[in-house]
């Protein structure tokens, strides 16, 4: 169940902001921020005919307001950045079972058990690295490696930021609350800087701060569709290692929907070929399909799968739980 801070109770929604709706509308909370979505929602309005009424919000609060909401909540739709807020609501019974036609156009590791929610698109973390600095063969194979003496006052991170906490959760899940708890106490022993989001660590690498950083694959991306030379690296831990999760973002179908057929029709697009096109080559994120045209900047689908840890996403639902630890070991 989630379980966050009546101070977000101020950020519910009512049925009230969004006015009525008919056939060829869709109301949608979406945990994706606006410029990064906005396009592929235009295209399926302009394709379908159908207008999506976005509500755009943190995605754990979002989930508590459709929590709060009930059967009156005015959303048919949650896109939510991240498979735990996902998992919690599933868990509450909230969602309706999607179609078949649908779950089966995804991986197994890309869908829950219950088929009541779907993956858009997936984001890795992965250990960037300055190739001026150090040796690609002197990289560590795992994630606990980072504590060795050799990388003190080397390395960045961001523990206040929603991906790092949800890798957290995924090692708490995959190594257990002991062995996390040692960790993030090494790494900190080890002078591990701390930076805000993902964008600095990036930025802390070429500037010389760091030689090493843990962010989410696309950041670097981004900088180098820029500037192909920008003095920045990544790589994957071996396989299977804790610090290589890749956690999705997913949509899911309210029960309470009155619209499940246009709901179904956006989910489908999601899904569709052309808009996994938009999110691996506009966005950097990793497709849900091997059909589309590969981003030659990313794995193949399948080599990702080799690499990911064996993870159930729906696990990754107890943030509060990380954040206790985070606070515990003196990181929030």
């Amino acid at each position: 169940m989630l379980r966050y801070s009546a101070g977000v109770l101020g950020l519910l929604l009512s049925a009230t902001i969004f006015g009525t709706t008919d056939a060829k509308e869709l109301v949608m909370y979406s945990g994706r921020s606006k410029s990064l979505v906005e396009p592929i929602i235009k295209q399926f309005e302009k394709e379908n005919g159908t207008e999506v009424k976005v509500r755009y919000g943190d995605t754990a609060q979002l989930a508590v307001a459709i929590l709060e909401e009930g059967a009156k909540s005015p959303s048919d739709l949650f896109w939510a950045q991240d498979a735990g807020a996902l998992g919690a609501l599933s868990k509450q019974n909230i969602f309706s079972r999607l179609p078949d036609r649908i779950l089966s156009e995804s991986p197994e590791r890309f869908r829950n058990v219950d088929g009541t929610w779907v993956a858009t698109s997936g984001r890795a973390r992965v250990l960037a690295y300055s190739p001026e600095r150090v040796n690609p063969k002197a990289l560590p194979d795992s994630i606990f490696d980072l504590t060795h003496p050799m990388w003190k006052g080397r390395i960045g991170w961001a523990p206040q930021n929603a991906s790092f906490q949800a890798f957290v959760t995924a090692m708490r899940v995959l190594e257990g609350e002991k062995k996390t708890e040692s960790w993030l106490r090494a790494m900190r022993e080890n002078k591990t800087k701390n930076y805000a989001k993902n964008t600095p660590i990036i930025q802390a690498l070429a500037a010389g701060e760091i030689d090493l950083g843990l962010p989410n694959h696309y950041y670097l991306l981004r900088f180098k569709k820029g500037n192909a030379k920008f003095p920045v690296d990544q790589t994957f831990f071996k396989a299977g290692d804790a610090g290589n999760l890749v956690n999705v973002a997913g949509i899911a179908l309210l029960k309470s929907s009155k619209r499940s057929e246009e709901a179904l029709a956006f989910i489908e697009f999601l899904i569709s070929i052309k808009a996994q096109q938009f999110f691996t080559s506009e966005v950097f994120e990793y497709p849900v399909t091997d059909k589309v045209i590969p981003n030659a900047k990313l794995l193949s689908l399948d080599d990702l799968l080799n690499q990911i840890p064996a993870l159930n996403l729906e696990d990754l639902d107890d943030l509060d739980g990380t954040l206790k630890l985070l606070r515990k070991v003196g990181l929030l």
